[in-house]
């Protein structure tokens, strides 16, 4: 993200999450460092900053409420969530309300670095057969129904079973558990769909070479992704790695 605003010649600045981002991403760029919690004093340091537009990038962690590190706007934030389930989507929506309330426009990291955005069609030399039909269906239904409720975007299915469903582990741990609970025979297929409700600028479904590898780990045979909803990183490396590990990677059109 950092290499395409500077190819752009726009200037780039790292808000960092304490305990959460990796200290030699911020080597050599402009950044502050601020707790998970601390909405007031990211803020504070996106305007002393110059910022005037702000992408979100990179996987976080949830800690435990007492562990966030809430300032005083950030225990504020959390006062408008009230006593509903915490779920990533109310959550970020209210957040990038926050930074739009103070003159910060929330933009989609597909609209900094062009072409992350899947098309419709298979990535790659495989594709599935027939068998992994059914379970390619079960698991858009499965992934629907799991995202309209704000819990995850991923779920594993193999022969008519589903494995798991993503929750607050991430996709990769997912892939990891579902590992242990797989049958004989073939393999099962992991479907990544973005949530109906879904702030999209924000957190929308992203695979890459990581999840390739853990999928094949795993022994499941296929990746099922959202075309035109899902980030795919360093996609020549995906399809190589794909193509290496005999796994199939579809982007599916879930518009009709």
């Amino acid at each position: 993200m950092v290499d395409a605003a500077q190819a752009q010649e726009r200037p780039a600045f790292i808000l960092a999450l304490e305990g959460q981002t990796a200290p030699d991403l911020v080597a050599g760029i402009e950044h502050a460092w601020v707790p998970l919690g601390a909405i007031g004093g990211a803020i504070d340091a996106l305007q002393d900053a110059g910022v005037g537009e702000v992408v979100f990038a990179g996987t976080v962690k949830r800690p435990s409420l007492l562990n966030l590190g809430l300032d005083g706007r950030g225990a504020k934030l959390f006062a408008k969530l009230g006593t509903a389930a915490l779920g990533d989507d109310r959550l970020l929506t209210i957040l990038v309300k926050e930074l739009e309330g103070e003159g910060l426009a929330v933009v989609g990291a597909d609209d900094v670095l062009a072409g992350l955005l899947v098309e419709e069609g298979t990535l790659g030399r495989h594709g599935p057969d027939e068998l992994a039909a059914p379970d390619i269906a079960l698991g858009l239904d499965v992934a629907k129904a799991v995202g309209a409720m704000d819990v995850g975007q991923a779920v594993v299915v193999q022969q008519g079973v589903v494995l798991g469903v993503e929750g607050v582990e991430g996709t990769d741990a997912l892939i990891a558990r579902c590992a242990g609970l797989a049958r004989e025979g073939p393999g099962g297929v992991l479907v990544k769909v973005k949530k109906p409700s879904q702030e999209r600028r924000v957190d929308l479904p992203t695979i890459g070479v990581g999840t390739v590898r853990a999928a094949a780990r795993a022994g499941l045979r296929g990746i099922v992704v959202e075309a035109g909803g899902t980030l795919v990183l360093h996609r020549d490396e995906v399809v190589g790695v794909a193509d290496e590990a005999g796994l199939f990677v579809v982007a599916a059109d879930l518009s009709t």
